[in-house]
């Protein structure tokens, strides 16, 4: 079923780069219409533990008035700008309606409850990546987190690793790894459902998915149902900061480009 999805996506990526160029404007009229619709805003996220760390520095992120120091090497722009729409669409009539249900039958404190217990369950990708980096310390952090978490928090639910022990999380991922060895980012794409990455992080997807206890679920009914929960929980937590980016973004595009391949290098260097 992976596999399938793997080759779905990728052919999907292939199609639009061979068949959509950066002027795709007879395609985008009617999703452009969509972006301009006012959004209501929804419930806040966590700190950490949250679906947009990755975005945690750039809530005042001005595409504008910030210029990356090293721009993204762009030459997929007519897909990815393709790629952003289709995205953006899914996410209005499909992923935040379900979201903004979702959160009305399940309260805040449950959903970041339950986003937690996701997060301690990728304890395996984050130990594997800190050792790759030769991080030693944060690895034994994180080690003593999912200890700690799993025994007294209740399977992760709750994280009084954090609250009482004052241990922070180490979040890495093997296109961090990538990075730290001196791998470039090549160039910027843009993933169906996924959003904003780079030819590194994109391939490095691959081995933290083997990580993942998620993967070796042997029904694949039991996984979709499970991965469709996480998502779902997760958007739940960032509808405000994402429509905060819809709202103020003057090219949503460019805006997620810059902030995603700023905050990769920021993370890499740290």
């Amino acid at each position: 079923m992976r596999t399938v999805q793997a080759g779905a996506i990728l052919l999907i990526c292939i199609f639009g780069m061979l068949f959509f160029s950066d002027d795709a404007d007879a395609a985008s009229k009617t999703i452009d219409r969509v972006r301009d619709i006012q959004l209501p805003a929804a419930g806040k996220i966590d700190k950490f533990g949250g679906p947009m760390d990755g975005f945690d520095e750039f809530d005042d992120f001005d595409e504008f008035e910030t210029e990356p120091e090293d721009k993204a090497w762009d030459p997929l722009m007519g897909y990815n700008r393709l790629m952003t729409r289709v995205n953006d669409t899914l996410y209005v009539w499909v992923l935040r309606p379900t979201a903004l249900v979702y959160g009305t039958v399940v309260k805040e404190p449950a959903r970041l409850a339950v986003n937690r217990f996701f997060t301690n369950l990728e304890f395996p990708t984050r130990l594997a990546n800190n050792l790759l980096q030769f991080k030693f310390q944060q690895a034994g952090t994180e080690t003593v987190r999912f200890g700690f978490n799993t025994t007294f928090g209740l399977l992760g639910f709750f994280d009084p690793a954090r609250s009482r022990l004052g241990l922070e999380p180490s979040p890495e991922d093997f296109g961090q790894t990538l990075g730290y060895w001196g791998v470039g980012p090549g160039f910027h794409i843009v993933l169906p459902l996924m959003g904003p990455s780079n030819l590194r992080d994109a391939l490095g997807r691959g081995p933290d998915i083997f990580l993942s206890p998620q993967y070796y679920i042997g029904d694949d009914r039991t996984s979709l149902i499970i991965s469709g929960i996480e998502r779902a929980n997760a958007i739940s937590l960032m509808t405000d900061r994402l429509d905060a980016f819809r709202k103020d973004a003057l090219d949503l595009y460019v805006f997620y480009r810059d902030a995603y391949e700023m905050n990769r290098k920021k993370m890499i260097e740290e």
